[in-house]
């Protein structure tokens, strides 16, 4: 499916805000790493800029301001990823080690809706906001390579859309890594590819004839097709304002 393979390239810098009673990064005064702190209740709330590319398939980026949220309440994790919010089920237990991960997620899609900031673009017919629910299942290793803290997660998402926008799927294997650089910083690299279903290539990206007129672009009715869409590289940079 050549005619819609992207590589976005995502960059977010965040201020986070840790709320709770543990520090998710600890230490005993020995240099033993605290099993308890490490699997301890903590959120962080973090706003900031992310540069994403202006629409998919675009070759430009825009920078937008950004919210996101990351922690974990009695064992069990939760985190956002763009539009995405995910939360693990299987409790973590603190400590290093592997564990699985399962749990359900909930996205919003905003493709081709609102202002993108390209004439030709901005000039076809909006398209609903998408709305997905879905579940997420992998495997994560915590205690990898800089500390006991880093962790290590390779996981594959499907989700649905259920508000009558695409109607179709979105299968996402990802690999993350995650490692804090200090008590304050904290640093994220994702990289993930999606394949899609029939209808999603041809909701978002066919051009009707009157699209075309409109917009200048030429008439396109090849995309109804399922394939992979794209692959995603992705950076994350936090640091602590308190």
């Amino acid at each position: 499916m050549s005619w819609r393979r992207t590589k976005p390239l995502a960059l977010l810098l965040l201020c986070a805000l840790p709320l709770g009673a543990t520090a998710a990064i600890a230490q005993d005064v020995s240099g033993v790493p605290d099993d308890v702190k490490i699997g301890g209740d903590r959120i962080s709330i973090g706003v900031g800029l992310s540069s994403t590319p202006t629409y998919i398939g675009s070759s430009r980026n825009r920078v937008l301001p950004t919210l996101a949220i990351q922690g974990q309440m009695d064992g069990y994790a939760f985190n956002s990823s763009g539009t995405a919010l995910y939360l693990d089920l299987i409790r973590s237990r603190g400590g290093t080690g592997w564990k699985p991960v399962f749990g359900p997620l909930l996205a919003v899609r905003l493709d081709r809706h609102g202002h993108v900031g390209d004439r030709r673009v901005d000039a076809l017919d909006d398209r609903a906001i998408a709305v997905e629910p879905g579940l997420s299942v992998g495997i994560q290793r915590t205690g990898v390579i800089t500390s006991p803290y880093d962790t290590l997660s390779a996981s594959i998402s499907w989700q649905r859309d259920v508000a009558g926008a695409h109607g179709s799927y979105v299968v996402s294997p990802e690999l993350d890594y995650d490692t804090p650089l200090s008590e304050t910083s904290f640093v994220s690299l994702s990289a993930s590819a999606d394949y899609v279903g029939q209808r999603f290539g041809g909701y978002y990206y066919d051009v009707d004839a009157g699209e075309a007129a409109a917009s200048g672009l030429r008439a396109y009715d090849g995309a109804a097709k399922a394939g992979w869409k794209d692959w995603n590289l992705s950076a994350t940079v936090v640091h602590s304002v308190t």
